[in-house]
């Protein structure tokens, strides 16, 4: 964490950085998880496109799963600020909750689509390479573990639009410092 002169506490620039990395992967990932399923499931079209947006997704998942490994190894280490001050009680436990809530999906959906390729298998990337397996493979496990991985994804996307809405919040209504906090370039 970093204080501005007498100003409020910021998170360090580390953290911001794997904050915003994570965003940036986040908003690709959803878009590309939609639009892979839809190609391969709903239109049933399985070519070069569709292949070249399941690699995209899986590749992108694996970095999510390691990056959020790092950031959580990152949060633990060097904490966070202190809470806005000006936060009741209650926001505080809904920002922890809802804070947590986001990094225990940030591991688990990636690491349930990495099991459930494993199990496919369909654990290759762009035709130049592997990942490696977690399991042997099994089709029907992996419609389940697939299925199971979509539908977290889907809450993950929806903790994430709390999350932005809450952020935006605090910063147009309230004018508190929350936002600020996390934006980048503070020193």
């Amino acid at each position: 964490m970093t204080r501005m002169g007498d100003r409020e506490a910021v998170y360090s620039a580390a953290a911001r950085r794997f904050h915003w990395i994570t965003v940036a992967a986040v908003f690709t990932m959803i878009p590309l998880g939609l639009g892979m399923t839809y190609r391969g499931n709903t239109l049933d079209i399985w070519d070069g496109l569709t292949n070249a947006l399941y690699s995209a997704h899986k590749l992108l998942g694996f970095l999510v799963l390691w990056l959020t490994a790092g950031r959580l190894a990152y949060r633990l280490l060097h904490g966070a600020p202190p809470d806005e001050p000006t936060l009741a009680w209650w926001q505080k436990a809904a920002s922890h909750l809802v804070h947590w809530a986001l990094y225990g999906l940030l591991l688990i959906v990636p690491l349930l689509g990495w099991v459930g390729v494993s199990l496919y298998p369909a654990l290759t990337i762009f035709d130049l390479f592997n990942l490696p397996a977690l399991a042997a493979p099994n089709e029907e496990a992996a419609k389940r573990v697939l299925a199971l991985h979509g539908w977290l994804a889907i809450l993950l996307a929806l903790a994430v639009a709390g999350h932005i809405v809450a952020a935006l919040s605090h910063h147009f209504i309230r004018k508190d410092g929350v936002l600020r906090r996390m934006l980048p370039g503070l020193r």
